[in-house]
């Protein structure tokens, strides 16, 4: 009997170690569901952030397959990638027109231009991608979910409308207007500056700003009102008369949730519906990876120094940029006493050759900015890169070129995380002072540090927030019930602007209602008081 009892209790002794050791290494989905990635934005930065969120999954133990058009910088060994590259020659289409861009000072108007024809470009390729032998073989697979980088590319939705499966869209960016109407987020132009218009903390919009900001806003939603007429169009191509799918307009009343690369903290305040999940920071490792021996032996050796950081991201290359640039920067950055990494894509025909320069033709970027020897960091002021500066607490130099980076370095800027000089006007002696007082000067240090923790203070890491709403979305079947009513709402419906006619013509119909009876009534009263009033006889009238 006492044998027995110690048995149970062995047993159960052995069932409470194996319940704490799976609490302790994180509890394993009940159902490790069929996901789907689709990634099709030849933009290596943008694919950054979109597989950080297939890899939270996979590491979960989901089923995770991903297509796109070009190898991950971020992967995992679960995953099942189908890499589909472009034609070369569109691919180099488009990178002559991101070229352009920095290669001088245009007008709003030639930088629009520039900008929807490499879009164009960029849709083109993800259309031969979609219509690949290859991707068709998915079609194949029953998916629980797709997952969708977003770029003003909603002919993909084919893929989840052909699986019959809910999807969530990716957004490298904070809401703004092309992704709010998606998921019903109210239009604030009062208060909400758009993505291109300089914002600063807590700052109130004064009426100049205000009226810029509603017609800069109401321009962006026309041109994606227009825009959407020739994704419709596409989508329609894709679904080549298949009637058994959902149209294009049902597709866009489906998107369960938007997942944000953004955080509250860093402003502005807005409405949010909860169709949008801000995961701000998503590519940014918990524990910063090894970085390779020559980039650390490098940066170990910059010692007291300390060194910086010089990248124009992923879409912008070295080549890109005029060569007496190219010159000012190289004279500035090997004249200081810190160490540079300067990310240079060509390191046959590098700008030069000094001792304190290392050139990368690609770099773990996250992983270098958390060293504790990087002291600064010169960028483009791209969303992804200046989020992971702010993250490890380094001040940065900004040299914006297009789309929302103005706006970003007028942020690094009033927000004293660092300064911002113009690369497509660069001269060498502010260049040079901006780069020593943003080193020399701790206040630029101190402010991010100061954010920085602010930016980390969550109740749910942005891996943590992806699992949870992912798994939501899989638990009640798209989550229809989150969708805000605004979605299938008009612009006059969603503005009451048709309450507000009705008003208007309610109250003009009540007033010439009015008019009428009141002249009716004069009319009355005249008359009446005509027959009250005695007649005058004639021999009065002649006197």
């Amino acid at each position: 009997m006492k044998c027995c009892c110690a048995a149970n209790a062995s047993q159960l002794i052995a069932i409470a170690t194996i319940a704490f050791m799976a609490i302790s290494t994180g509890v394993q989905p009940a159902h490790s569901a069929n996901i789907l990635g689709v990634f099709l934005s030849p933009s290596p930065s943008h694919l950054i952030v979109h597989m950080s969120i297939m890899k939270t999954l996979a590491e979960r133990g989901h089923n995770v397959t991903v297509v796109t058009g070009q190898k991950p910088k971020v992967n995992h060994e679960k995953i099942h990638n189908i890499i589909i590259k472009p034609a070369e020659a569109l691919q180099r289409e488009m990178n002559e027109e991101l070229a352009g861009l920095g290669a001088k000072k245009q007008s709003m108007l030639e930088m629009l231009t520039r900008v929807i024809t490499a879009d164009t470009v960029m849709f083109t390729i993800q259309l031969d991608v979609l219509k690949n032998e290859r991707l068709q073989e998915i079609y194949e697979t029953n998916y629980d979910l797709v997952i969708m980088g977003y770029f003003m590319n909603n002919f993909q939705w084919i893929v989840p409308a052909k699986l019959n499966c809910p999807m969530i869209l990716s957004w490298t960016g904070q809401p703004m207007e092309m992704i709010n109407e998606l998921v019903g987020v109210p239009h604030e132009a009062s208060y909400v500056p758009n993505v291109f218009m300089p914002y600063k903390k807590g700052e109130v919009m004064n009426f100049s700003s205000r009226l810029f900001n509603l017609f800069g806003s109401t321009a962006f939603r026309l041109f994606t009102s227009i825009l959407d007429i020739s994704l419709a169009a596409r989508y329609k191509e894709l679904a080549a008369g298949d009637t058994n799918i959902r149209t294009y307009s049902q597709m866009k009343e489906n998107v369960s949730l938007i997942f944000c690369n953004s955080h509250f903290s860093e402003g502005p305040i807005r409405p949010l519906v909860p169709g949008i999940v801000e995961i701000g920071g998503i590519q940014i490792k918990d524990k910063p990876d090894p970085l390779p021996k020559n980039l650390a032996d490098f940066l170990n050796a910059s010692k007291p120094n300390g060194a910086v950081l010089f990248s124009l991201g992923s879409n912008m290359k070295g080549s890109n940029v005029q060569p007496a640039t190219v010159q000012i920067i190289y004279k500035v950055l090997s004249s200081l006493k810190q160490n540079v990494i300067w990310k240079w894509e060509d390191l046959s025909n590098t700008p030069g050759n000094a001792s304190n320069i290392l050139y990368q033709k690609w770099l773990p970027q996250d992983d270098i900015l958390a060293h504790p020897n990087i002291k600064l960091f010169i960028t483009h002021a791209g969303k992804g890169g200046m989020v992971e500066s702010i993250y490890n607490g380094v001040p940065m130099v900004a040299m914006p070129v297009f789309a929302e980076q103005p706006a970003n370095a007028e942020k690094i800027f009033s927000s004293g995380y660092g300064l911002q000089v113009d690369i497509l006007n660069l001269k060498e002696e502010p260049f040079r002072e901006a780069i020593t007082e943003v080193l020399n000067n701790p206040v630029y240090r101190n402010n991010v540090r100061s954010f920085s923790k602010l930016y980390r203070d969550r109740p749910l890491s942005a891996r943590e927030n992806v699992l949870y709403w992912v798994e939501y979305v899989l638990r009640h079947r798209g989550a229809a019930h989150m969708q805000s009513p605004l979605v299938r709402m008009n612009f006059l419906q969603s503005s009451s602007l048709d309450i507000f006619l009705t008003i208007i013509v309610a109250l003009y119909a009540i007033w010439k209602l009015l008019k009428w009876a009141l002249k009716g009534l004069r009319k009355l009263i005249c008359l009446t008081i005509g027959k009250l009033k005695p007649k005058q006889s004639k021999k009065s009238k002649k006197e």
